[in-house]
């Protein structure tokens, strides 16, 4: 089963959803502002993905700047500070069996599915 991790207001994200259903795949989609991740899922979620923590961290994020940028953080405190704030993880995440991306741009949605 495809999952798509979502942010209806992102339209990268939107722009995601579009894709799937376009090519008329079935998907589960979570919105995980809505829905907050554990620990063990966001840890599967970067394994998949083949990325260290601060690779999926949006850093431009006022979240981000006001209180993570410019500090030495462990990939623990990463994970915990996206737990934390979910607006800070990369959209859209898409993960189909072991395989995940972020599809940004969209195209690399292709590499998986």
């Amino acid at each position: 089963m495809i999952t798509i991790y979502h942010n209806p207001r992102c339209s990268k994200s939107r722009e995601g959803v579009s894709f799937l259903d376009s090519l008329n795949l079935e998907f589960k989609t979570i919105k995980y502002l809505d829905e907050t991740l554990t620990k063990e899922e966001l840890q599967s979620i970067l394994k998949k993905l083949n990325y260290k923590p601060i690779e999926l961290v949006r850093t431009k994020e006022k979240i981000w700047i006001e209180n993570y940028k410019n500090k030495q953080l462990t990939d623990d405190e990463i994970i915990n500070a996206m737990i934390e704030n979910p607006k800070l993880i990369e959209r859209p995440i898409i993960i189909n069996g072991n395989k995940a991306v972020v599809a940004r741009p969209t195209d690399k949605m292709k590499e998986i599915l």
